[in-house]
C-alpha cells in the first residue's frame, strides 16, 4: 500500500503462483460498457500529501442515507456524498496511524479495508495493519522492507456513522500469524488485505491473504483464506475455513503463546488478494474481482473476475481489464499501473453495497510511474459494466 508494500504484493504474486480452474462453463460474464470517470484525483482533490487512493473501495449508506466510501491511505479519510455518483473527500481524519514502535500495540500504519453496518450508525471495520519493523531502530536486523514486514488484520469501530473510528482496546486480532514479530524474521509474514465484508443470511464473510508459515505441527500455505462470522461487531468471532469447517481462529500472539496454531485452507483460484465480492441479486451467484500479472492461467496482466455458487468453488478467471498491475515490474510501464479493483452497484439494496443487479461500477486506482518508481500521483476511477449470469 505504501511503496514498499507494493513490492510485497509483487513477491506474493510470485509466491502463490497461477490460478487453478474450478469449473466450466463460466457462470457469469462481465463487460465494460463505458469509459472511465475520475472520482478522485490526488493532485486536484487532496486535503494534504497523505491523500492518495491506496486500497479497494468500500462503501456503505449511513443512517441518513448518505454514502461513505473508504479506500485512502494510512491517514484515513472518507469520500462522502448523497450517492456513489456525487462523492467528495471529507478532510476530517477518521482514523490516524500512530507509527508506534511496539508491535504489540498494532498501531504502526493502518488502512480501513473493510466495513460493515446494520444501522448506518455503528460501523465495524477491519484494518490492514502493517508493522514496518525496518522503520523502528532495533526491531529488524535488515533495512529491507520485505525482510521486516509483519502484517495483521485487526478491528476498529465507529459509533457515529463513520465520522471517527477507534481501535479495539486492548487490540483485537482478527487474522494474524501465530508468532510475534522477529528481529531476524527475514521475509514478509502475516495476514493482510481483507476483501469487503459481504453477507449471506445470518453469516458475514471476507477473504484475507497470507504469506503462510512453517511451524512444527502447523504449516500454513500461502494464499487467500475465507473467513466467516455471525456478528462483525464482535471481531473475536471471525473464523476461517479449514477445508472441513469454519473453525480456525488466529488470536493475538502478544497475549500469550499460541499453543496449537490453527491453519486455514486457501481458496482457489485467487493468487493474490480479493478486491471485492458481490452477490448477483437475481441469480444468487457470487462474483469476485482481483488483479493478477501475466503468468500461468492468466494470459494477460490486469483485472480478472470469477464466479461461484458457494464461495468455495470458483470458475476459471476471465480478463475484465488489461493493464500493467502492481504485480508487474513498473519499469517501462509508460501508461502507469492499475490496482485495487472493486465492484459497487449504486442501486444496491443492501446498506453495505454487497449485492448487485445487472449493472455495476468497476472502481479502481491508476498509479503513474517515473522510470521504475511508483509515484503518489493517483486517480480513483469508476467505469460502468454489464453483468450477465447464467442459471
Amino acid at each position: 500500500m505504501t511503496r514498499p508494500f507494493l513490492r510485497t504484493l509483487l513477491a506474493l504474486a510470485s509466491l502463490t503462483g497461477a490460478a487453478t480452474a474450478a469449473s466450466e462453463p463460466p457462470l457469469s460474464a462481465l463487460t465494460l460498457v463505458g469509459p472511465p470517470i475520475v472520482v478522485f484525483k490526488a493532485g486536484r482533490d487532496a486535503c494534504d500529501g497523505a491523500d492518495v487512493p491506496d486500497a479497494s473501495a468500500r462503501a456503505y449508506r449511513d443512517a441518513s442515507g448518505a454514502v461513505a466510501l473508504f479506500g485512502m491511505h494510512y491517514r484515513s479519510r472518507a469520500l462522502r456524498g448523497p450517492s456513489l455518483d456525487a462523492l467528495k473527500l471529507d478532510c476530517a481524519v477518521v482514523l490516524d496511524s500512530g507509527e508506534k514502535s511496539d508491535p504489540a500495540l498494532y498501531d504502526d500504519r493502518s488502512w480501513i479495508t473493510a466495513t460493515w453496518t446494520q444501522d448506518g450508525k455503528t460501523i465495524a471495520a477491519l484494518l490492514h495493519h502493517e508493522y514496518q519493523a525496518n522503520e523502528h531502530p532495533g526491531r529488524c536486523r535488515s533495512k529491507v522492507y520485505l525482510e521486516c514486514w509483519y502484517n495483521t488484520v485487526v478491528a476498529a469501530a465507529s459509533t457515529d456513522g463513520g465520522r471517527r473510528f477507534v481501535r479495539a482496546t486492548p487490540p483485537v486480532v482478527v487474522a494474524g500469524a501465530p508468532f510475534r514479530q522477529e528481529v531476524d524474521q527475514g521475509r514478509h509474514r502475516g495476514f493482510f488485505n481483507p476483501s469487503n465484508i459481504f453477507g449471506d443470511g445470518r453469516w458475514r464473510y471476507m477473504f484475507a491473504s497470507t504469506t503462510g508459515w512453517d511451524l512444527e505441527g502447523s504449516d500454513q500455505a500461502a494464499g487467500v483464506c475465507l473467513f466467516r462470522t455471525d456478528d462483525p461487531a464482535d471481531p473475536a468471532r471471525w473464523r476461517a475455513w479449514t477445508g472441513i469447517g469454519f473453525t480456525a481462529a488466529f488470536p493475538d500472539p502478544y497475549t500469550g503463546k499460541v499453543a496449537h496454531p490453527a491453519t486455514c485452507k486457501p481458496v482457489a483460484p485467487f493468487p493474490t488478494p480479493v478486491g471485492a465480492v458481490v452477490r448477483h441479486r437475481a441469480s444468487g451467484a457470487w462474483i469476485a474481482v482481483f488483479m493478477a500479472k501475466k503468468a500461468g492461467d492468466f494470459p494477460e496482466s490486469g483485472f480478472y473476475w470469477t464466479s461461484s455458487r458457494d464461495l468455495l468453488t470458483w470458475d476459471r478467471p476471465r480478463l475484465l481489464l488489461a493493464g500493467t498491475t502492481l504485480y508487474d515490474d513498473p519499469c517501462g510501464a509508460r501508461d502507469g499501473l492499475i490496482a485495487y479493483p472493486s465492484l459497487l452497484d449504486p442501486a444496491a439494496t443492501g446498506r453495505n453495497f454487497d449485492d448487485t443487479g445487472d449493472t455495476a461500477l468497476l472502481t479502481y486506482v491508476t498509479l503513474r510511474t517515473e522510470g521504475c518508481a511508483i509515484t503518489s500521483d493517483r486517480d480513483l476511477l469508476r467505469r460502468p459494466l454489464a453483468i450477465k449470469v447464467w442459471p
